[in-house]
């Protein structure tokens, strides 16, 4: 596009200024009233009852979901034509963040609903069918379902075996298979459906409405470790009978739709797990300044301030990234739509732009919420372990985090993949500056002084340099391995790691810079040392993934080049007392009793 608006993946190749992103400080009045209603809602509705989520009452959460689509919350994505809010992606993530902050079950139970439930005959339908189904599906009168998965189709999803077979008249098609792990399925009145027509290469879709009398049986709901009031249960169908004007979108589109879906959840996933840090955080401070031993508050231990610092900080990386690339993609979306686009093929491609950015994400932020829950545990020891704390019960649902919307393993292989895809379209220039890092790597490195007198000065610099390290890590193995690179997992998983520290600790600094512009550096101080406590890590992760990365493909001359070149790309000339960050961060949660940020 001419449009100057930011392409997906460019921010590695790119110095991206404070002021041309998104933070959740701007955050519009009306994005405001709709984030408070939200916490309204769920402090009302959701977190006094947690009790019965955990007991596995189906029908309460039905109930809940019910009430959100009263209350318009389930339309929030969808236009105003067809009986939703018509709302920016920025306010879609907003919503999603805050509603999924009480319960994993809720959170599932929303999330399948108004993404993979909705979204793709939002997106894909044709017009009639977006008359019929959408608007119930808006206002919660009914609720949907999302079968792709089944007992050997996973991850290689466009390798399912549920077959569509067109009946003799040609009036309808027979559906038979089995989809296993469907969200919503106990309580839903439609069905996405992906199934193989004939001998087709890839699968096709299909809107499929729950009748049981209509060949659809339900197995027991499945007995999980987290999300327990979830609905998830098998759906089988037995020569189910679809209307021919219910395939969704062109035959054999279905794993287009499929991956197209995956992109939007995996960055709604992110947003998903915000809110949940937020109240960990919250709920593990309120017992740290509670809980006495040795006669003074645990707040007050250097130990249990490490944690809550840690904590916070990772929650604020999360916040910084998922809103900067909400906004990119919602700017994306308008460019297209002011060139007059229709809204369907404008928010698809709006979203595939910076599917990079979206696995990065989800990858990043759902392993930042595990690791969190894990740290309120510990900080509420023995009591953590109990079901009469929230702790225990937040473990759980984070862990579910990691596996749905595509494994983190996988994304972490289709970041690295789509951005090498990206660069051989011409779409993101890789070859030139990967080029400029050998010959830096050849020449000899500068000794001047240099001048750190600005805020942030040496981060960014230091961001420069770690984006110096990938290029060089992955472009040497890319010319090492070309098209067979695919086929070396561990290598991508390390540069994909790397790749995913630069940017949330861009976004991180990048937003803290900003408010430091309007607010003035020393009203945030606490911000400022979340921003270089999360990049000192991201250095010592860089460093650590780049070794094992060079290690696996280079020898001899070669190796102790690079090797040389990665020290000089993690290197501090001054280097931050991160001790001293961590207390900064945590005297402000422990004298706010709360996440404050």
């Amino acid at each position: 596009m001419s449009d100057n608006i930011a392409r997906g993946g460019q921010f590695l190749v790119t110095e991206t200024k404070s002021e041309d992103i998104f933070t959740p400080e701007d955050f519009s009045e009306e994005q405001i009233m709709m984030r408070d209603s939200v916490k309204e809602f769920i402090d009302r509705e959701v977190w006094p009852h947690k009790d019965r989520f955990e007991k596995k009452d189906y029908a309460f959460t039905e109930e809940t979901m019910r009430k959100a689509g009263e209350l318009g919350f389930l339309g929030i994505a969808v236009p105003e034509e067809y009986n939703g809010m018509g709302m920016g992606f920025v306010s879609t993530m907003l919503v999603c963040d805050y509603i999924s902050g009480a319960t994993g079950s809720f959170s599932t139970a929303f999330g399948a609903h108004t993404g993979i439930g909705t979204m793709p005959i939002t997106l894909y339908g044709t017009e009639e069918q977006k008359q019929k189904y959408v608007p119930k599906l808006a206002t919660g009168e009914w609720f949907g379902a999302y079968c792709l998965t089944e007992p050997g189709a996973g991850s290689d999803a466009n390798s399912g075996k549920t077959k569509a077979v067109l009946s003799e008249d040609g009036t309808h098609y027979k559906i038979s298979g089995q989809k296993m792990w469907i969200s919503n399925a106990g309580f839903c009145s439609v069905f996405i459906v992906f199934a193989r027509i004939e001998d087709d290469k890839n699968i096709t879709g299909f809107i499929v409405e729950n009748d049981p009398e209509n060949g659809i049986s339900l197995g027991e709901e499945e007995h999980k470790l987290g999300i327990r009031a979830s609905s998830t249960r098998q759906v089988f169908f037995n020569e189910t009978k679809v209307p021919v004007e219910n395939m969704l979108s062109e035959r054999g589109n279905g794993f287009k739709i499929a991956m197209n879906a995956l992109n939007v959840g995996r960055i709604k996933l992110a947003a998903a797990c915000l809110d949940a840090q937020r109240r960990t955080v919250a709920n593990s401070v309120n017992y740290a300044n509670e809980r006495i031993q040795f006669e003074t508050p645990i707040a007050n231990f250097g130990a249990i301030r490490a944690k809550l610092a840690n904590m916070a900080t990772s929650c604020y990386a999360g916040e910084s990234a998922s809103y900067r690339a909400a906004k990119n993609i919602e700017d994306r979306i308008n460019a297209r739509i002011a060139k007059s686009e229709s809204h369907q093929d404008a928010e698809l491609k709006g979203v595939e732009e910076f599917a990079i950015e979206c696995s990065i994400l989800k990858v990043a932020v759902s392993e930042d919420i595990q690791h969190c829950s894990d740290e309120g545990i510990q900080i509420f020891g023995g009591m953590g372990f109990s079901e009469d704390t929230p702790m225990e019960s937040a473990w759980r649902d984070a862990r579910i985090a990691r596996i749905y919307e595509g494994t983190n393993e996988i994304n972490r292989m289709l970041s690295v993949g789509m951005l090498i895809k990206k660069a051989m379209k011409g779409h993101v220039d890789l070859l030139g500056p990967a080029t400029k890092v050998g010959e830096e790597l050849m020449g000899i490195p500068s000794f001047d002084t240099p001048d750190y007198s600005e805020l942030f000065a040496e981060e960014k610099e230091m961001i420069g340099k770690l984006k110096k390290a990938f290029l060089m890590v992955a472009g040497s193995a890319v010319q090492k391995y070309g098209p067979d690179l695919e086929e070396h997992q561990q290598l991508l998983m390390a540069a994909a790691d790397i790749l995913i520290e630069i940017y949330m600790a861009e976004s991180t600094i990048l937003r803290t810079e900003k408010l430091a512009k309007s607010k003035g550096a020393e009203n945030v101080k606490e911000q400022i040392a979340m921003a270089q406590l999360y990049l000192y890590d991201a250095v010592d992760l860089v460093n650590a993934k780049g070794k094992e990365g060079i290690a696996s493909f280079a020898e001899g001359d070669e190796q102790r080049m690079m090797l040389m070149g990665l020290k000089r790309f993690t290197k501090y000339t001054n280097l931050p007392n991160v001790i001293a960050l961590r207390e900064t961060i945590a005297a402000k949660i422990v004298a706010e009793n709360n996440y404050p940020f």
